[in-house]
C-alpha cells in the first residue's frame, strides 16, 4: 500500500487547474490574449552558445535589424544584447489588413563565466545574425584532474 502526502480537495484541484492554464496557454499562446507590441510581450532573441575550447560563441537570429540598431555590452560579468526595431507603416486602401511581425525594443542579458575581459569580446552581425565571441581566461577555462588508484 503507497501512502500519499495528504492534501485539501481545494489544493489538488487548484494545482490541476494551474497545469491545465499552463498547457492551454503553452498550445494555444498569443491567440488565446490580446495583440500587444514585442517589448510588452518581452520578446527576446533565441540564442544559440557553443562553448569552445578556448572561448564561448554567442548567435542570435535578429532578422530586419540593421548593424546600428544593436548595442552589446558586457559589465560586471553580464553581456546584455539590446536593440530596436521600428515599426513600418504602410498605408493602403485596401478592404483588409494583417500585420504579425513584431516592433518595439528588446533584451537579453545572460551571465558569463569569471575573469572575462571586456575589452577582449568581439562582435559581428552580418545577414540578420549576430555572432559575440568571448574568450576565455585561464581560469574559466578550468583543469582536467587525473584520477589515480588508490
Amino acid at each position: 500500500m503507497a501512502i500519499d502526502l495528504w492534501r485539501p480537495r481545494t489544493l489538488a484541484r487548484r494545482g490541476n487547474e494551474r497545469t491545465f492554464d499552463d498547457l492551454v496557454s503553452h498550445m494555444f499562446g498569443d491567440w488565446l490574449s490580446p495583440r500587444v507590441p514585442g517589448e510588452a510581450r518581452g520578446w527576446s532573441p533565441a540564442m544559440d552558445m557553443i562553448d569552445k575550447k578556448d572561448e564561448l560563441v554567442l548567435r542570435a537570429d535578429l532578422p530586419g535589424l540593421e548593424q546600428k540598431d544593436i548595442h552589446v555590452d558586457v559589465e560586471h560579468g553580464m553581456l546584455t544584447i539590446r536593440g530596436a526595431r521600428q515599426e513600418e507603416r504602410e498605408a493602403k486602401d485596401e478592404d483588409y489588413y494583417c500585420c504579425e511581425r513584431w516592433s518595439g525594443s528588446f533584451s537579453r542579458t545572460m551571465a558569463l563565466p569569471a575573469g572575462i575581459d571586456p575589452d577582449k569580446v568581439k562582435a559581428t552581425f552580418k545577414n540578420g545574425v549576430l555572432e559575440v565571441h568571448v574568450p576565455k581566461s585561464p581560469q574559466s577555462m578550468g583543469k582536467s584532474i587525473a584520477v589515480e588508484a588508490a
